[in-house]
């Protein structure tokens, strides 16, 4: 099916929800400012700037941000121009900065950007690189869930309504041929949203059998006992699926498109650092978590976590199509419009130069 018939169906839906229906996956809405870059001596400022403000969540699916802040990836490329920054805890607010130019640059999960991206009827943000893939699981309480079949008729966790892994736990139940109303979480299966920061909490009470969660989540439910059921990579072709893209204000992107440039250049060098030393990578991701929240991940949730992400520069454009379909089908999302989300010019510029494979949109990029 071509995209942009599968995004012309409705709309009317998406811009009733609110912005929050459509969060990323994080730990509450505060951001918080961290202005401690080191500038190199004798380096120049890029395109006049003073700073480039970059967002991202204290998630392991953002290491590439997390990684590229702790090792100076991003003020090397950006040489006297201050590399700014600041960290979230949900969708809505980073987009919120987005839009407000307290951010230039972000690291996000797809929701919101489709979100973000529709309510501003296609004027706010671009799509321009892809992060990460995979880092979601559907983690039980093995005493009282032993294959998926035992899922039906269970209370299983998801972060928000509307979310990424909202949607595609609603997608599963509908492929079992169980049914549950989208918005109340009744039916089958009793879904049940609730904040990543207290579903470990709700699992040890008692008042839910499981979740279907991102990492650290899921391996913090595992260290409380719960048992990994369901990894969603299995669910997809090549077991990839987009958990976090690179987004830019259009503003920004037009008027600055050599800090742009640089700080995907900072992203995809840190992406090929990550991948070649992940030991050393992890524990860098750590550090910054620690920095900027004020405590590191135990290694029992660190390492489990950590090998079930892919970092990847390829923003996986299809299954961002897939996902959204999937919203539709849940009752969640009529039509996002979404051509014109991706402008992947200046990545396939970087990955050129760096010799790497260019990158698709899926046609859902800028004409």
């Amino acid at each position: 099916m071509p995209a942009t018939h599968a995004f012309r169906r409705t709309f009317a839906v998406i811009a009733a929800l609110p912005l929050l229906t459509l969060a990323a996956c994080g730990y509450g809405s505060d951001a918080k400012d961290d202005d401690t870059a080191k500038v190199a001596a004798g380096a120049k400022k890029i395109d006049g700037l003073d700073s480039v403000k970059i967002g991202y969540f204290g998630n392991l699916t953002h290491a590439t941000a997390l990684v590229a802040n702790q090792k100076g990836f991003f003020q090397k490329e950006l040489g006297a121009t201050k590399a700014s920054y600041a960290t979230f805890n949900a969708g809505p607010s980073e987009i919120e900065a987005l839009n407000s130019g307290s951010i230039d640059i972000g690291w996000i999960g797809p929701s919101p950007a489709i979100n973000g991206y529709t309510k501003s009827k296609g004027t706010n943000l671009r799509i321009i690189g892809g992060s990460a893939s995979g880092g979601v699981k559907l983690v039980v309480n093995p005493k009282k869930i032993k294959s998926l079949k035992d899922v039906k008729g269970k209370k299983i966790a998801t972060p928000q309504l509307g979310n990424t892994q909202d949607v595609a736990f609603l997608n599963w139940i509908s492929e079992q041929g169980w049914k549950v109303d989208a918005e109340s979480g009744a039916g089958d299966v009793s879904v049940v949203r609730t904040d990543n920061k207290v579903t470990p909490d709700a699992y040890k009470s008692g008042s839910i059998d499981g979740a279907w969660v991102p990492e650290p989540t899921a391996s913090k439910l595992v260290a409380e006992g719960g048992k990994v059921l369901l990894d969603e990579a299995d669910l997809w072709p090549d077991k990839k699926f987009v958990i976090t893209n690179v987004i830019v204000s259009q503003k920004f992107l037009k008027e600055h498109p050599k800090a742009v440039e640089a700080v995907l250049k900072a992203s995809v060098e840190t992406n090929k650092w990550i991948n070649a030393n992940p030991d050393e990578a992890k524990a860098a991701a750590n550090k910054q978590l620690e920095a900027d929240s004020g405590k590191a991940l135990p290694t029992d949730v660190l390492d489990p976590a950590w090998k079930s992400i892919q970092f990847t520069n390829d923003p996986l454009a299809a299954t961002l199509n897939t996902e959204a379909e999937h919203a539709v089908k849940a009752g969640l999302l009529e039509d996002p419009l979404l051509d014109g989300i991706y402008d992947l010019t200046l990545l396939n510029k970087v990955l050129k130069a760096a010799g790497e494979s260019t990158v698709d949109d899926a046609g859902l990029g800028v004409k």
